[in-house]
């Protein structure tokens, strides 16, 4: 027997969850699924990837009512998707549904009762009402740039949608997206360029679908975008759940000293707040020439650093040896983030790890590198002011210097300036926010409550 294929318990109601295939995706439909499965003793979860990732998640701890099962590896590799990202979409959109449907006629002790499907699997809808399945449909980024995504439009008619904005048209202020603070348009991510508009269509396609999925649900909390979750309350004749931040909070434990990765006691011998946690994220990354200016601004500044390469993890020590700092191919990254010895985040700013810097309270060095990651750290800057961008000081510039990146390294661990301290004020303000909203009684668990209500409904 398949030991991926799920041995269901009758009488449970099933739900089936499909991320897009990607860790940024893969990891918030896990944190939802353990969640669900917290709050309900009566559901269980089919959690459908694909062979390949299975393989790279194979080693992670899963709870007991969550089974997987596996579609064929008929998509490009995660090795490579970076190569052909336009190939990849096409390939998820047009390749994986009939090996899901097929997953499905399997699934039936007891029959699936509800689908949570990831928005940007844009067949999904569809295969549910086609069987009588209600589907759900889940946000993994900002709720913000998802009113950004759907009205796009109104780019166009302001004359803002250009595949290359001059330098003075970049600074030119973007104020009537529903949802969206006033935005300089160099900090929204160009949609009509021509390297992402393909992308950009195939994700309207998705966004179609969503006024006949059963419910939106989002990984983020209302206190952190209520005026962008209003919009969809508003705009949309479903029910709407903020259930986040969706982070694996639940998780975190104080450890006895056997258990201790090497990175943990490393960040014992710490001072408080001394360190820079370093994260450039796991799919696209910078430049070889950048990437050698940000070793060197790092190495420069003199401030000890953890940092995380997940690819090229020797190239990186043999660069940075014998300098201030820790480095490692992964980390419990929410672990690192709440450990005292961090005093600050270089984030690429994708969403999951934008929520757990600010549940951490520690203030971020943004450096965004593609889509919704530029929004993200306009958002962490000027929206939830926990943090500071670095970036090219001028656009006929090539790259970021290290001297640069030395200054602004320096200047965000300053824990003395008046600057740093505001900063630092701010950020502890956010973090209670977000340990409010998934503490007990809080408006994760009223949200997750209503959200499970809703698709108990469905039996």
């Amino acid at each position: 027997m398949d030991p991926t294929e799920p041995q269901l318990v009758e009488g449970l109601r099933h739900v089936v969850a499909i991320p897009w295939p990607g860790r940024g995706h893969i990891n918030p439909m896990t944190n939802l699924c353990k969640r669900l499965l917290l709050r309900d003793p009566n559901l269980i979860v089919t959690f459908v990837i694909t062979e390949e990732w299975l393989g790279f998640i194979g080693s992670d701890s899963k709870p007991d009512r969550i089974h997987y099962a596996t579609l064929p590896n008929l998509i490009p590799s995660e090795l490579v998707r970076a190569n052909n990202f336009n190939g990849f979409v096409d390939a998820v959109h047009n390749i994986l549904q009939e090996p899901f449907e097929r997953l499905l006629d399997r699934l039936n002790s007891p029959p699936p009762t509800v689908i949570i499907a990831d928005t940007y699997v844009v067949w999904a809808v569809r295969v549910g009402e086609r069987r009588n399945i209600p589907v759900v449909s889940f946000w993994t980024m900002s709720a913000t740039i998802l009113s950004l995504f759907l009205h796009s439009d109104l780019l166009i008619s302001h004359d803002h949608a250009l595949f290359e904005p001059s330098e003075a048209k970049e600074e030119e202020i973007v104020d009537y997206i529903p949802g969206l603070s006033p935005t300089k348009l160099r900090d929204l991510p160009p949609l009509f360029s021509s390297n992402i508009l393909h992308v950009f269509k195939k994700s309207k396609l998705c966004f179609d679908e969503l006024p006949r999925a059963k419910c939106l649900l989002f990984t983020t909390a209302y206190e952190l975008e209520p005026k962008a979750i209003d919009v969809f309350t508003s705009m949309l004749d479903i029910p709407v759940y903020a259930a986040g931040p969706l982070i694996p909070s639940q998780e975190l434990s104080v450890e006895n000293e056997r258990n201790k990765p090497d990175y943990i006691r490393w960040l014992d011998a710490q001072a408080k707040s001394s360190v820079l946690y370093i994260s450039q994220g796991s799919f696209l990354s910078v430049s070889e020439a950048q990437m050698e200016e940000i070793v060197g601004g790092v190495r420069e500044s003199g401030v000890p650093f953890l940092w995380v390469a997940r690819e090229g993890e020797s190239k990186m020590k043999e660069a940075l040896e014998g300098s201030l700092g820790f480095v490692m191919s992964w980390c419990d990254q929410l672990r690192v983030l709440c450990h005292a010895a961090v005093g600050g985040f270089w984030t690429h700013c994708g969403f999951n790890s934008t929520l757990e810097g600010m549940y951490s309270g520690v203030p971020m060095l943004a450096y965004p590198l593609h889509w919704d990651q530029i929004l993200n750290g306009k958002m962490v800057v000027e929206d939830w002011r926990v943090g500071m961008k670095i970036e090219r000081r001028k656009k006929t510039e090539l790259l970021i210097g290290r001297g640069e990146i030395k200054e602004e390294v320096k200047r965000l661990m300053d824990r003395e300036s008046e600057e740093g301290k505001k900063m630092r004020r701010r950020a502890c303000d956010l973090s209670e926010i977000c340990r409010g909203a998934v503490a007990e009684k809080g408006s994760f668990d009223a949200n997750i409550d209503a959200f499970i209500r809703d698709i108990n409904s469905t039996t």
